[in-house]
């Protein structure tokens, strides 16, 4: 195998805004940069922002980043109450929880959260034990918590093996996972689910919940609907019938609970299914996908502003904006340096990836001047993650700035920023993935080499141990 990652340098090699921005226009990456972060109140990353009556207190928001480590009934767990303690007490206005399955064999895996009347009491103690530590330590509005609803379609792992629900075939992806006829949900059992969506959401606002999220991301059932167009019956076809669902879902719970916020996580773009190619470089699979996102005439994101248009028609005002899927674009959606265990050498400069999800959210955001759009992919910027995020903000590119990964080796982030405190260079997240291999091997997700917490752990020697065997079978 020929390695290409030396093709690129490390972000953590570039000491100043000036060396990466030159740096970029080398690689001819347009990815803008303000070369210094305002601190303090006055500072565009501090202000304080309205979404539909939620009194959000600046302009960062932890993304949801799930642990793998809920009880085998869908409980929290010791791990996950520190998680939400940590993602609480990080400086940040809004937390977006991670995502909890509304039936049990929606799970991505058998740890994940499950919300149910069973689990409800011990779930909004999460929230709670959020809330207590940005009360504790900050000043200013509360932190606003919602939750994301999911059912993982077709990368369902309820109890460890693949068992796929989907909305259609897809070839190209139908080989990556046990998929047979009986695997289509029915019209009548997606009636069923959007039920038991509108009943979490009404468990969500009883524990205390500001807002729920209707995952529409990464290639779960929901994402995979909207890609649905040859699927017959009221859920495929049209734009109308591929929608359905959400408005089914979103008008019961504006019914039901007004005083719930609805919002969505949306893969906005898709640069469909990648494979390994013999040199363990990722390269894109040929035919049988047709993302969501484009529209018949040609337009990359027409059918994205159609579906952002129908969220403001529903009262959604909260987008957080992704890419792609973690099971077959990693790269797109996550770049990194070192990629996990089952996936591949990024094809291209990590920050045209980066560059990616900040033009893909300011081309929407200038569109969509009525939604708070949530930006992700900050992460691998590592120390200059705020001066990306300030410019955008400043410049209307994005509402909220999402920290994903980096909130796992450096929750107060947001915190050491808006009070213009020096960063802790040994807490930032250097695109290790190990929080993605974990997962993999079916252990918890966390920041192994730098978290003390699972630095100390059994699962840190299982990691390095999955590693050394791929790279001694060559793959």
């Amino acid at each position: 195998m020929t390695s290409s990652r030396r093709r690129f340098p490390q972000v953590r090699t570039m000491h100043t805004t000036e060396e990466l921005r030159n740096y970029l226009a080398e690689q001819g990456i347009d990815l803008p940069l303000d070369d210094n972060v305002v601190p303090g109140p006055t500072g565009p990353l501090a202000e304080e922002i309205d979404i539909g009556g939620l009194h959000i207190a600046n302009r960062f928001a932890i993304l949801p980043m799930e642990g793998w480590d809920g009880s085998a009934s869908g409980f929290p767990t010791d791990p996950v109450i520190r998680r939400w303690q940590r993602f609480g007490a990080s400086g940040a206005g809004l937390m977006w929880g991670e995502a909890t399955a509304v039936v049990e064999d929606g799970r991505a895996n058998p740890n994940q959260l499950v919300i149910n009347p069973e689990t409800v009491e011990s779930i909004a103690s999460l929230r709670l034990a959020a809330t207590a530590e940005r009360a504790n330590g900050f000043e200013g509005p509360d932190l606003v918590v919602g939750m994301q609803l999911t059912h993982s379609g077709r990368w369902s792992r309820p109890h460890g093996e693949p068992i796929p629900r989907i909305a259609q075939r897809i070839p190209a992806l139908d080989a990556r996972v046990p998929v047979i006829d009986t695997s289509v949900m029915s019209d009548d059992e997606l009636d069923d689910l959007a039920l038991r969506y509108i009943e979490a959401g009404e468990l969500a606002a009883d524990a205390g919940f500001d807002f729920v999220d209707i995952k529409h991301c990464h290639g779960y059932l929901l994402h995979e609907i909207l890609t649905a167009r040859s699927r017959p019956g009221r859920f495929g076809g049209t734009f109308e019938g591929r929608t359905r669902f959400l408005r089914l879902v979103a008008e019961e719970l504006r019914r039901r609970r007004p005083e719930l916020k609805v919002a969505v996580r949306l893969s906005a773009y898709d640069p469909g299914p990648y494979t390994a190619d013999e040199d363990g470089i990722g390269r894109p699979e040929t035919g049988g996908f047709v993302p969501f996102g484009p529209d018949d005439g040609g337009n990359p994101f027409g059918e994205t502003h159609r579906f952002l248009r129908l969220c403001a028609e529903l009262g959604v005002g909260l987008v957080s904006i992704t890419i792609g899927s973690p099971y077959y674009n990693p790269h797109a959606q996550r770049p990194a340096y070192h990629p996990a265990l089952d996936g591949y050498l990024p094809p291209r400069e990590p920050l045209a990836e980066v560059a990616r999800h900040l033009t893909t959210t300011a081309a929407l955001a200038k569109e969509h001047p009525d939604l708070v759009l949530v930006g992700s992919g900050y992460s691998y910027l590592q120390e200059f993650l705020a001066n990306a995020g300030q410019y955008q903000i400043r410049t209307g590119g994005v509402g909220m700035v999402g920290v994903g990964r980096l909130a796992l080796s450096y929750p107060g982030y947001p915190a050491d920023i808006l009070a213009g405190r020096a960063l802790n260079p040994r807490l930032i997240c250097r695109t290790f993935s190990d929080c993605t291999t974990a997962p993999r091997i079916g252990q918890p997700s966390g920041c192994y080499p730098l978290d003390e917490h699972y630095k100390k752990s059994a699962v840190r020697v299982e990691i390095a141990a999955a590693k050394k065997r791929k790279r001694a079978a060559g793959e």
